[in-house]
């Protein structure tokens, strides 16, 4: 009888489980759909996809959450990279210039973070369903602007280390970390690129006569 009674739980407890997670795993498989979808769209669709798979549950078919994990990631990755490249600046026997351009890159990451930091609070401002397609507009300038010079600010660092004289482990070790950190931040501009002619296209189609 005991049994019994212990295999009817099991079940129970079975049944709950396939109730509570059937609704989750849909929402993951759309998410993972709509995630390589719309990473066609990025210059690195293998890496969009690898790096946003884990929101695919949050994501689902939204255009606003894609790009936002997308700058997460990003935002995340910069963030690393920055403390990386700070800790860079005390490793001894560097040449004068190879120091030179770690400080300059240490600045040029910062100013990535603030900016990636600016462009995901501003992004959480924009509404779809503004009154005003120009205010949705004007958020969304914002987020491009900024995501634009986080991204020019990654390849300055990156030109730094161009000179032929720099050729220590030092410079190997940094420029890989931050071209990393710059894909991830194209693939973001793409999205958020994507979002807002989304956005335009949608308008256009509901103002029509």
């Amino acid at each position: 009888m005991a049994k019994l009674e212990l295999h009817f739980l099991l079940l129970v407890v079975l049944v709950l489980i396939s109730v509570h997670y059937k609704p989750v795993m849909a929402d993951s498989i759309a998410g993972t759909s709509f995630i390589k979808s719309s990473c066609r769209a990025t210059s690195y669709p293998a890496l969009c996809v690898h790096s946003l798979s884990s929101y695919a549950t949050k994501i689902q078919q939204s255009d606003k959450q894609l790009a936002q994990a997308a700058l997460s990631v990003s935002l995340a990755r910069a963030r690393s990279t920055s403390v990386f490249v700070s800790k860079m600046t005390k490793v001894s026997g560097m040449k004068p210039r190879e120091r030179q351009a770690v400080k300059d890159c240490v600045e040029n990451m910062g100013d990535t973070v603030d900016q990636l930091g600016k462009s995901i609070q501003e992004l959480g401002r924009v509404s779809r369903r503004a009154k005003k397609s120009h205010d949705f507009m004007w958020h969304m300038s914002n987020v491009q602007t900024w995501v634009s010079a986080a991204l020019t600010d990654e390849s300055t660092c990156v030109d730094g280390f161009g000179e032929h004289a720099m050729d220590g482990d030092v410079k190997g070790a940094i420029k890989s970390r931050v071209v990393s950190v710059s894909k991830v931040t194209s693939n973001a501009l793409a999205l958020v690129n994507r979002f807002a002619a989304r956005h335009r296209a949608a308008t256009a189609t509901t103002s029509m006569p």
